[in-house]
C-alpha cells in the first residue's frame, strides 16, 4: 500500500474478493479430511444432547417434581441432568483430538507455500533479496502461520460449539412450547443477519491493517538498516517523514478495523441479549398460553447457558479470527504461481498458411526479435528501440556496447522476465508474452551478473533447474565447466554450502554449473562469467556453445546468447550484436571491424587499455 495514504478497496483486495479465491481450496481441504469431520460432528452431537438434557429436565423437575410437591421426582430430574454435564468430559476430548488432525496440516501446508514464494522471488528477482532479508517472507513463515493455526482452531471449536448447542437448545425450546420460539427466534435471527453483514467489509479492513503494518515494519527495517547512510547525508528528516506517513496510514487502518468491531458488538447485544429481554417481557402471554413455570425457567437456562455464551463466543470468533484467518490465508495465495497455459496460437495461420502446411522446425529461428521498444517510463528515452534480431539455431551470439546501453534489458527481454513496450519476442517461434513462468523456464535460462546460490547443500545447489539429473550428469557438468577444484574444497557434492563463504567468481562457477544442467535450449549469459579469468570464461562459453550445438531436446532450439564482459567473447561467438543507441549493427567479428565505428573503438579499447592513472 501508499505510504500516504490507503489503497481503495478493490475486488483482489476486499473481503468478497478473498472470499472467492480461498473458497476453492477450503472445499479440496475439507472434503480430503472427510473422515475427520465425521467424527468431529458425531462427538459434537452428544455435546448437543448434554445442551438439550440440561434445561428439558430443570423443566420438568420444577413442574412434575418441586412444583407438583414430588421433591423425589424433582431430585432425580436433577440428577439426570449433572450426569450429562458430568458426561461432557469424554465429548471434549474426541473434540480436541480431531481438530489436531486439522490444523496441523493446513499448517505445514502454509509453511511449504511461503517457503516456495520466497524461493521464487528470490530467483526471480536476486538483487531484492541481496543483503537484506524479505520481512514479509519472514512474517509469513512465523507470525503468520500460527495466526491461521490459532485463528482456525478457535474458528472450528466455536462455530461447532455455537451450532450443535443451537440445534439442542431450538430442540430442547420446541420440546417445552412452541410458542417459546415465537418469542426467542426474531432477535436472534436479526443479529446473526446484521453480524453476517459485518464479515466481508471487515475482513477487508482487516488486510488493509496488515498491508499497514508490514508496510510499517518494511519501512522501519530499511530505516534500521541504512541509519549509518542517513545520517552522513543529512536525510534523517525525510525517513523520518516516510516513516511518520507509514505509521498514520497504519493508525487509520486500525480507527477502520475499531469502527467495524463497534458494529459488531451492536449485532451481538440484538443477537444476545435482546431475546432475553423479549422473553421476560412477554412472559405474561406465554403464561396465558398456558406456558408452564418450569418451561419458562428452562427456556432461560438455554439461552443463558448454552445458546447465548455459544453465540457470543461465535460472533467473536467469525468477527476476530475468521476475518483475520480469511485475510491471511489469503496473504499465502501464491500470486508468483504460474497460471493455466494459454493456448498455443496457430503458427500457420498466423503466417497466413494452409492449415497442415507449417513450416519446418529446422527452419524456425531459435530467437526473433521483431521491433522491439522498451524505455523504463513514461518520459524516459527508449533503451531498446524497434531493435529487430534472429539468432538461428546452435547459433553463438555475443552482445558488446557501452555500459547502460540496454544489453541487459534486450537480456530480459529475451527472457521474458522484461516486457516490451512494443513489439514481439518469439523463441522457438512461440511467442514469449502470455508464457508460463514454467514454461519460459523449459525454454531458456538466464544467468545475470549476481550469480545466486542459496544455503544447502552443493548438490542442492547444482541441481536447482534440474532435480531429476543423475549423479553422472551432475558429475559431467562440473568436469566440462571446470569446477572439480571448487567443489572438492568445498567438501563435495554433499557439504553443506554457505553463500557469504564465496567469492563472486565462485558464486558464478556454481551458477553455470546449474545452468549447464537444465533442460532449457537457450542460454543467455548477462556478464555472468566476469568474475571468472579468462581461461574459465573462454571455457565455460565453449561448454555452452557445444550444448547449443548437441543432440537430444535441449538442442531442438539451442542457442547461446553472451552479453560479453572481454573482447575475447566477441571473437569467439559467431556473430556479434553492437548496441549503439541509434542504430545497431549485427555481423560477424571480421565484418563489424569494417562497418562498426564504435566496434572498432571498443576493440581498441580491449586490445590496448589505458595505463593505470599516474603512469
Amino acid at each position: 500500500m501508499s505510504a500516504a495514504a490507503e489503497p481503495p478497496a478493490t475486488e483482489a483486495s476486499s473481503g468478497r474478493g478473498a472470499l472467492r479465491r480461498n473458497l476453492p481450496p477450503a472445499r479440496r481441504f475439507l472434503a480430503g479430511r472427510k473422515r475427520v469431520l465425521v467424527i468431529l460432528g458425531g462427538w459434537s452431537l452428544l455435546e448437543s444432547a448434554q445442551t438439550f438434557l440440561g434445561g428439558y429436565c430443570l423443566a420438568q423437575a420444577l413442574d412434575r417434581g418441586f412444583l407438583a410437591g414430588q421433591t423425589g421426582t424433582g431430585l432425580l430430574w436433577l440428577a439426570v441432568a449433572a450426569a450429562s454435564v458430568l458426561g461432557a468430559g469424554p465429548p471434549m476430548r474426541g473434540v480436541f483430538a480431531q481438530l489436531a488432525e486439522l490444523t496441523e496440516p493446513l499448517r505445514d501446508a502454509l509453511v511449504r507455500r511461503a517457503v516456495r514464494q520466497a524461493l521464487r522471488r528470490a530467483v526471480t528477482d536476486p538483487a531484492r533479496t541481496d543483503d537484506r532479508s524479505d520481512t514479509a517472507a519472514v512474517s509469513r513463515l512465523t507470525h503468520q502461520t500460527e495466526i491461521v493455526r490459532d485463528s482456525f482452531a478457535g474458528l472450528v471449536l466455536t462455530v461447532r460449539a455455537f451450532v450443535f448447542n443451537a440445534a439442542g437448545a431450538l430442540i430442547g425450546l420446541l420440546a417445552l412450547a412452541p410458542e417459546l420460539l415465537l418469542v426467542v427466534l426474531p432477535p436472534l435471527v436479526l443479529g446473526i443477519a446484521l453480524f453476517l453483514a459485518t464479515l466481508l467489509p471487515m475482513a477487508s479492513a482487516q488486510r488493509s491493517f496488515l498491508d499497514a503494518d508490514e508496510a510499517v515494519a518494511e519501512g522501519v527495517g530499511a530505516v534500521s538498516a541504512g541509519h549509518r547512510d542517513l545520517v552522513a547525508c543529512g536525510a534523517q528528516t525525510g525517513a523520518a517523514e516516510r516513516t511518520g506517513r507509514l505509521v498514520d496510514a497504519a493508525e487509520r487502518t486500525s480507527r477502520v478495523l475499531a469502527r467495524w468491531a463497534a458494529l459488531r458488538t451492536v449485532a451481538l447485544g440484538v443477537a444476545g441479549q435482546l431475546p432475553v429481554l423479549l422473553l421476560l417481557v412477554a412472559t405474561p402471554w406465554l403464561l396465558r398460553q398456558g406456558v408452564t413455570t418450569g418451561a419458562l425457567a428452562g427456556a432461560l437456562t438455554y439461552l443463558l447457558q448454552a445458546l447465548l455464551p455459544a453465540l457470543h463466543s461465535m460472533m467473536t470468533a467469525l468477527g476476530a479470527a475468521g476475518t483475520r484467518l480469511l485475510v491471511v490465508v489469503d496473504r499465502f495465495q501464491d500470486a508468483t504461481a504460474p497460471p493455466v497455459p494459454p493456448k498455443a496460437p496457430d503458427r500457420a495461420a498466423d503466417a497466413g498458411l494452409p492449415r497442415g502446411r507449417r513450416p519446418s522446425r529446422a527452419a524456425v529461428p531459435s530467437v526473433e526479435v521483431r521491433a522491439v521498444t522498451h524505455a523504463y517510463g513514461p518520459d524516459s528515452p527508449p533503451v531498446l528501440e524497434h531493435l529487430s534480431l534472429t539468432v538461428r539455431r546452435g547459433e553463438h551470439i555475443a552482445v558488446v556496447g557501452p555500459s547502460g546501453i540496454g544489453k541487459s534489458t534486450l537480456a530480459g527481454v529475451v527472457s521474458g522476465l522484461v516486457a516490451p513496450d512494443d513489439g514481439t519476442v518469439l523463441l522457438g517461434g512461440e511467442p514469449v508474452a502470455g508464457r508460463t513462468a514454467q514454461d519460459l523456464a523449459d525454454r531458456r535460462v538466464l544467468i545475470p551478473q549476481q550469480a545466486y546460490v542459496f544455503t544447502g547443500s552443493v548438490r542442492e545447489n547444482l541441481l536447482h533447474l534440474r532435480p531429476d539429473a543423475t549423479s553422472g550428469e551432475l558429475t559431467h557438468a562440473v568436469r566440462t565447466l571446470g569446477a572439480g577444484p571448487l567443489v572438492h574444497r568445498l567438501g563435495g557434492p554433499d557439504a553443506v554450502l554457505d553463500p557469504r563463504a564465496l567469492s563472486h567468481g565462485e558464486r558464478q562457477l556454481l551458477a553455470l554449473c546449474r545452468a549447464y544442467l537444465s533442460r532449457a535450449p537457450l542460454v543467455l549469459l548477462d556478464e555472468a562469467t566476469c568474475h571468472l579469468d579468462p581461461v574459465a570464461e573462454a571455457r565455460a562459453e565453449r561448454a555452452f556453445a557445444e550444448r547449443a550445438f548437441g543432440d537430444g531436446a535441449r538442442a531442438r532450439d539451442g542457442a547461446l546468447i553472451v552479453v560479453a564482459h572481454r573482447l575475447s567473447s566477441a571473437r569467439r561467438a559467431d556473430r556479434v550484436l553492437v548496441l549503439d543507441g541509434t542504430t545497431p549493427r549485427f555481423g560477424t567479428h571480421e565484418e563489424l571491424l569494417t562497418s562498426s565505428a564504435l566496434y572498432r573503438d571498443l576493440f581498441g579499447h580491449w586490445e590496448h587499455p589505458p595505463p593505470p592513472a599516474g603512469r
